[in-house]
């Protein structure tokens, strides 16, 4: 899978090359679009029939990261999640992921308020994977989400960009404005970035929302890990796999799919607040 996206991210860099004769041109993310899964949802997500019991009252919206999309990485926590009592529902956005992240936020608001429409809830919770876990926080704090967000399970988010940016344009033979025309949103989730200084300033875990963070030391792509930390507080828990499971070997690809994962992530569903730092997942 790493092979397949860093391939992909290859194809698309030669593409716009190609396609964009000066680095001036229009930074709207890769000008052409992205074929999604053709394997459709993830286990038991998207099902518009379904309602929400008192005992799990919040819809779970899946957010895929960059370069990904409503499936693919996301099967284990769909399933587990559905099989805890939720209403399971992911999408598709931003061209992969690769658009403009406040546009993309705009697809996410527009599809929350799908989903609790159909299913007549108040409130969702979000799960997101590296740039979905990320993506979200745009929403809750300038796009009225506070108010419908109950939690936020980021999943090696890019809440404080990776360094990792910096060392992928030389790799790849990229400026910055060249990037911004493949991924406009890898450029965006740069350490540093003018986005990610924006969205981190003030009060980084605003509203009532509860915020869960879930890292692994093996991440290859958000770099260092602990930036995916957010700022400590009483509806903020900050985790890490290998400190609960030495063995984990999941990296950035593949933590969504670990078993430590599902488990903490149904964890801060099913209670109030986040995930609790004393409970011990399943390794």
């Amino acid at each position: 899978m790493r092979s397949f996206l860093l391939a992909l991210l290859a194809l698309t860099a030669a593409a716009a090359v190609a396609l964009v004769p000066t680095a001036s041109a229009q930074a709207d993310g890769f000008p052409v679009p992205l074929p999604t899964s053709p394997a459709g949802d993830p286990p038991g997500a998207n099902d518009w029939s379904c309602r929400p019991t008192a005992q799990h009252p919040s819809p779970v919206v899946l957010v895929h990261g960059t370069f990904g999309d409503r499936k693919n990485l996301l099967e284990n926590l769909s399933r587990g999640i559905k099989t805890a009592g939720f209403c399971v529902f992911s999408l598709d956005y931003g061209n992969r992921a690769t658009g403009d992240i406040a546009e993309s936020a705009k697809t996410l608001k527009k599809y929350v308020a799908k989903v609790r429409r159909a299913t007549g809830a108040q409130k969702v919770s979000l799960v997101g994977h590296s740039q979905g876990g990320m993506m979200p926080r745009y929403y809750i704090k300038f796009l009225g989400g506070a108010k419908v967000v109950d939690d936020l399970v980021g999943i090696a988010p890019s809440n404080h960009g990776t360094d990792a940016i910096g060392n992928l344009r030389p790799l790849m033979g990229l400026t910055g404005p060249i990037l911004d025309v493949v991924c406009r949103a890898c450029n965006q989730q740069g350490t540093d970035s003018a986005f990610l200084r924006r969205l981190n300033a003030g009060d980084e875990t605003p509203g009532r929302v509860s915020y869960t963070q879930i890292t692994t030391t093996h991440d290859e792509v958000v770099v260092p890990h602990t930036s995916g930390y957010l700022e400590p507080g009483r509806r903020t828990t900050n985790l890490t796999l290998q400190n609960a499971c030495p063995r984990e070997l999941a990296e950035h690809l593949l933590i969504p799919l670990a078993k430590p994962t599902v488990s903490w992530t149904i964890n801060a569903l099913k209670r109030r607040g986040p995930a609790s730092k004393t409970f011990r997942p399943a390794c």
